[in-house]
This record gives structure tokens, sequence and C-alpha cells, in this order.
């Protein structure tokens, strides 16, 4: 009798120590809360996302599978909340979406992703010094632009953005501002597939021009200051000049007309303030832009199905593992 009172007691014991154990863990909630994420089309954030679902699954919650959504309707389901959170948050350059689904009163940005992101505009360094070419104002000059003109129809050809995106309105805006419409032509469609059309008239001995931004593939084929240059612009000219100066615009002392760029998370405000791990959790997680170049590198050479990208995530979560697993630990203690 005494042996079977002990046994239930020690069992006793056991199971408090599991459940103080597994309170540790994972978010400290009498039920489970599952999480709704989305990205766009651009499969690139998949990485992103998947970075920060495996440390919210390891903090207990459940996370469903991302939905791919058009930035316009992202932003409007998080703000409705069919949608908790998305990594997609890019800093100016989404200003608009995020006021235009509802602003502060519904959605929080929050953390920094990914920062140091920078835009502007590129050419081939062999063009560049043979022409002594340095500022895109330099284009209006019929016999620079003809340098690029690929189709022949006397404008020069500027690899641009997918039409929607928020950099294709800021070229638009610039072509104009620079006074280049007569000479420059904003090729606009898919970005990777005219960037792929690029690199060969590159690897050709061509003349390329083109938008850049960081994090992306393209930094990590053609490296600037070895085989591409940043072009100057004239003067600062963006969609909104809201709080921008030169020195936001600056690179290596360059003024390269964007201003520079953080990627953040965008969250369901209501969400964050029922849920403080999980606000904690989004406020730790970054990562670095080299990082970002060398994921998106790896989908674009053909590592880009979704399994795929999820063993990226893994992989990155593991040679971090240590930073990684500080952060959860941080987010724990928000529960407290």
């Amino acid at each position: 009798m005494k042996n079977r009172s002990l046994k239930i007691i020690l069992g006793t014991i056991l199971t408090s120590i599991l459940i103080i154990f597994t309170s540790c863990q994972q978010v400290p909630n009498s039920k489970t809360v599952t999480i709704r994420t989305g990205h766009s089309t651009w499969i690139e954030e998949s990485f992103q996302t998947n970075i920060v679902n495996i440390g919210l699954e390891k903090l207990g919650y459940k996370v469903e599978e991302p939905k791919q959504i058009e930035y316009t309707a992202l932003y409007i389901s998080i703000a409705n909340g069919d949608l908790e959170y998305s990594t997609v948050y890019y800093q100016p350059a989404h200003k608009k979406f995020f006021e235009k689904a509802g602003g502060e009163e519904k959605l929080k940005k929050i953390g920094i992703l990914t920062p140091d992101g920078i835009a502007g505009y590129q050419i081939d360094k062999k063009t560049a010094d043979k022409y002594k070419i340095t500022n895109v104002e330099q284009l209006k000059n019929p016999e620079i632009a003809e340098l690029f003109d690929w189709d022949k129809d006397g404008k020069a050809n500027l690899v641009g953005c997918n039409p929607g995106w928020a950099c294709e309105l800021t070229i638009d805006h610039q072509i104009k501002a620079y006074g280049l419409e007569n000479t420059v032509e904003h090729n606009r469609g898919q970005y990777n597939i005219l960037l792929v059309d690029a690199i060969t008239r590159y690897k050709q001995g061509q003349p390329i021009l083109y938008f850049a931004y960081n994090p992306h593939w393209i930094s990590a084929i053609l490296k600037p200051g070895k085989d591409v240059v940043w072009l100057e612009v004239p003067f600062i000219s963006l969609l909104d000049m809201t709080n921008i100066t030169e020195k936001d615009t600056l690179l290596d002392g360059k003024n390269i007309g964007f201003s520079k760029t953080q990627q953040s998370i965008v969250a369901n405000k209501k969400f964050l303030e029922s849920n403080p791990v999980a606000k904690r959790w989004f406020e730790l997680v970054e990562i670095p832009v080299a990082d970002m170049n060398a994921e998106s590198l790896r989908i674009k050479e053909g590592e880009n199905k979704p399994e795929d990208i999820l063993r990226h995530a893994q992989e990155w979560v593991k040679n971090n593992q240590k930073k990684y697993d500080n952060w959860l630990e941080i987010a724990r203690q928000a529960a407290n």
C-alpha cells in the first residue's frame, strides 16, 4: 500500500515537472493559437517567412501554410484579421499600402527583419569606364542613350520592375523628373526574366542598364564595383519625400536616388496586443542582406520548390542556432 502511494506521489511530481517544462518551452496559452501568414508571388519572401514560422512553432503556435497574395490584398487581409502577419513591409516603399489598409489603427510595423537594403540604377563597368558615365542625367544625351538601345527604337532600354510594384511607379516618376522621357524607355515585366536577358547581353559584351536592389541574386552575379557600377542622380526626386534627405540616399558618397530600405514584419495590431510572445519574436528576428542575396541566387539556380526553400530556412536556422535559440528564450520571457 505504501509503495502504491509512493508511486502516485512520484507520478504527480513528474507530471507537474513536465507541465512546468512544457510551459517554459511554448506559449503559455490555454489553447493553441493558429497563425496565418502570407507573402507575394515573389518566392524569395518564403525564405524569411519560413525562418520566422519555424520559431513561432517552437514557441508553441500552430502555423498555417503561407498564402501567396499580391501586396495590396495582403495588407488589407492583415488589417481585417484574415491574416496575422507578413514579412513583406519594405520601408519606405510600402508606406502607401500600409496607410491605405488602415494604417496604425489596424496594423503595426515591427522589427527590422533585413536591414541595409539599397536600390538604384546600375550599368556595366566596362561601358561606364569607356564613356565616363557616372550619372543617369547623362542619358539625356542621345548618343549615350543609344549605347543601351537593345530594340533599336531610339531609346535606352532600362530594365525596370513588375507592374504594380512600388519601384515601377518610382522609376516612371524619375524618368520624368530627370528629363529622360525622350531618351529612356522603362521596360517593365517579370523582373527576373528581364534580368536574365540583361545578363546574357552582359556576357556577350553588350552595355546594360537596369534597376537594381538588395537583397536580390543580381548582386551575387554582377558584383557592384567589379562588374557593374551605381549611377548617381542629379537630385533626389521620390514620390514621397517625407523626412527624406540626401544623407538617406548616399552610398559610398554617391547619391543613388533611392533611400536605404529596411524589410520589417507587418502584423495585425490586435493580434500583437494579445500575443506578446509572438510580438517579441517579431522584434528579434534579423536576416543579413548577404544571406538573402545568397538565398535568392539558390532559388534562381533551380532550388525553387517549396520544399527546397523550407530546407534552406532550416539550414539557416542550424547555421545560426546559438543566436536563434537566444531569440527564442528572450521571446518566451515576454509571457511572464
